[in-house]
């Protein structure tokens, strides 16, 4: 099977500093692949580097065949690949209606309606709130409109940065749920960097840990929960 993205051999950072030192991963059509690690392990370089926002400093970057290595961002936004980045980011001053419209800068107009209606069939809670500035939406709705303003644009891959992150544990069910129901029911890829290893090594199929900007270990999602040395190092009095 040909992967849908891979990472061969990428290294990146900031100014001196190298964030991440030769690492490669895959993900395939259709798949969930969780990417965990500690907080500073440089999981979200991960995914600033695909984005295009953090430029590789060595290795190649392929989406779907193609070499995105240096590709701007909005270039790898139009080929199919959307975020939903750490800390929620949405357009605080802006009301949930307008939110959505952005994330739909990449799409046909005539879809807009009814991937409108599919997001608030997915977050009723942003179907009452639609009127009222992203700013003034609790922790869990801002992260339902984060994650629906990145489906907005039809994305063939979704990428996931720290969802749990701040949230209520039942918030935090509701958004793996929602995860899990697009992967199931429209075949959506999904890469998940998340440091609740519980939630994402149960979600994924298969993942990696990233330990200072190396990968060091990468197996089944469910295989990595029942390691011994994951669970000392990521689960030991959580779940």
């Amino acid at each position: 099977m040909s992967a849908l993205l891979s990472l061969d051999h990428v290294s990146a950072g900031y100014g001196q500093i190298t964030a991440l030192n030769d690492i490669s991963l895959s993900i395939n059509e259709g798949e969930i692949v969780s990417l965990i690690g500690a907080n500073g392990a440089g999981k979200t370089t991960v995914m600033m580097t695909i984005c295009g926002a953090v430029k590789a400093r060595h290795g190649i970057i392929l989406f779907d065949g193609q070499d995105i290595t240096n590709h701007p961002t909005h270039h790898i936004a139009r080929m199919g690949i959307a975020q939903s980045p750490e800390g929620r980011r949405i357009f605080a001053r802006m009301s949930v209606y307008e939110n959505l419209q952005m994330g739909a800068a990449f799409s046909h107009a005539s879809t807009f309606q009814s991937d409108l209606e599919r997001m608030f069939d997915i977050f009723p809670r942003l179907r009452e709130r639609r009127h009222q500035r992203g700013g003034t939406l609790s922790g869990g709705e801002q992260q339902m409109l984060a994650i629906a303003r990145a489906l907005m644009s039809r994305p063939r891959l979704l990428l996931l940065d720290e969802p749990s992150l701040g949230l209520a544990p039942l918030i935090t069910k509701r958004i793996f749920e929602v995860i899990a129901d697009l992967n199931r029911s429209e075949g959506l890829s999904v890469f998940l960097v998340e440091q609740n290893a519980y939630h994402a090594l149960s979600l994924a199929n298969r993942a990696y840990v990233l330990v200072n900007g190396v990968i060091t270990m990468t197996g089944q999602g469910k295989e990595l929960l029942h390691h011994p040395a994951i669970k000392a190092a990521y689960l030991e009095g959580g779940g």
